[in-house]
């Protein structure tokens, strides 16, 4: 049984700037203008935070609906340290509004089932082809 794959496209527009289409949904991105994008979207980097912290964010929530923890709220805030052409580190900050007996549990749940948490700590293999 083969598993299963998810696609997503990318689309040049000029500039720095492109399309991202996944399912019925569209994203830009770009750069700045600072470095010649056209500033009409978000930088592919930040779009990784954005992959990050959404992630996280529903994996926690999705841990605590598991185990019948009530949440008062919910934040997740990714840093990203550059270095070069990559980050260097990463840094997600939960606040998350339950009983503190419980947080660091909670966490560590949606540490195991957070599909980009989980991707960018333990890298796949990439390939990159024409076609």
């Amino acid at each position: 049984m083969s598993s299963p794959t998810l696609t997503v496209s990318a689309k040049w527009l000029g500039a720095y700037r492109c399309d991202v289409t996944s399912g019925e949904f569209t994203i830009p991105a770009d750069e700045p203008e600072s470095v010649g994008g056209t500033n009409e979207g978000p930088q592919p980097t930040e779009l990784l935070l954005a992959a990050l912290s959404s992630c996280f964010t529903l994996a926690v929530a999705y841990a605590a609906d598991k185990r019948g923890i009530e949440l008062a709220h919910l934040s997740v805030e990714v840093t990203g340290t550059y270095d070069g052409p990559r980050f260097s580190a990463l840094e997600i900050q939960v606040d998350v509004g339950c009983d503190a007996a419980v947080k660091e549990r909670l966490l560590e749940s949606a540490s195991r089932v957070c599909y980009v948490s989980n991707t960018i700590r333990n890298p796949p293999a990439m390939r990159v082809r024409a076609v």
